[in-house]
């Protein structure tokens, strides 16, 4: 289904990037120059989903071309960098496009990312704080929720349950807060709101191996043995080799 979505998606800016080459000589307006543009950047991130890096290389070095102080082009171009591991040159890039403009939170997004997968924790805080604040981005829970991750990792507990209390409420379409939340109130040992986001979670996105040892341990906690079993069965089933199940394995050795 998804390839099929991306196959359609490159052939709408394929069509509109023909559609704005000229045979007649004329002069390309500027507007038709921005149509190129947006239609080059679109496949280049669209044919880096589907990992043809060479295709995807491709069109954002003529968005480049057409513009080459475009700031979403060189985020392009950084997380084509990334994804082929050349670091420094991928943070050269998402510098770039922070420099060609300094309010374009999804490059604030990507950069944050790029510096978490760095293990540079505090300077990934300062990028998702900076784009967390930007009430219009669309992908705000999101940039919500890895501000309370790399909080989490700063030491910082009681930042990350706010932020992922405030990304919930936000998106409530949204797993990720929702089992962090989960994680969260049960150190807390606050049982019967870990469950309630546990539920919310497992609403959501299913039984992930993270949700069923978070299951496991909340019904030990309340004495469900039907349901901490059906869990475990569940985690041993389809995740014999998780780390969640090692996890499992280990307890049962010293309950």
């Amino acid at each position: 289904m998804f390839k099929s979505f991306y196959t359609i998606l490159i052939l709408i800016a394929a069509v509109v990037v023909s559609g704005c080459v000229t045979t007649s000589g004329r002069s390309v307006s500027k507007a038709d120059k921005k149509k190129a543009h947006d239609a080059h950047v679109s496949l280049g991130l669209t044919y880096l989903q589907t990992n043809n890096r060479e295709a995807s290389r491709r069109h954002l070095e003529k968005a480049l071309a057409i513009n080459p102080n475009s700031p979403q082009a060189h985020n392009g171009i950084a997380l084509l960098y990334q994804v082929t591991g050349e670091i420094a040159l991928s943070e050269k890039s998402f510098l770039m496009a922070l420099r060609k403009d300094s309010d374009f939170t999804q490059a604030w997004v990507d950069y944050g990312r790029f510096l978490y997968q760095q293990k540079r924790y505090k300077e990934a805080y300062d990028a998702f704080e900076r784009s967390s604040q930007d009430v219009s981005y669309q992908k705000r829970a999101l940039a919500l929720t890895y501000l309370g991750q790399t909080a989490l990792l700063l030491g910082n507990k009681i930042k990350a349950k706010s932020v992922f209390k405030h990304a919930a409420n936000l998106d409530n379409k949204l797993a990720l807060p929702m089992i962090e939340l989960g994680d969260l109130y049960f150190d807390e040992k606050r049982y019967e709101e870990s469950k309630y986001y546990l539920d919310r979670y497992i609403e959501i996105k299913g039984r992930t191996p993270r949700a069923l040892w978070l299951g496991i341990r909340i019904e030990r906690i309340f004495g469900d043995k039907d349901k901490e079993a059906s869990y475990a069965l569940a985690l041993k089933n389809l995740y014999p080799y998780s780390q969640e199940y090692l996890k499992y394995k280990q307890a049962l050795e010293n309950y």
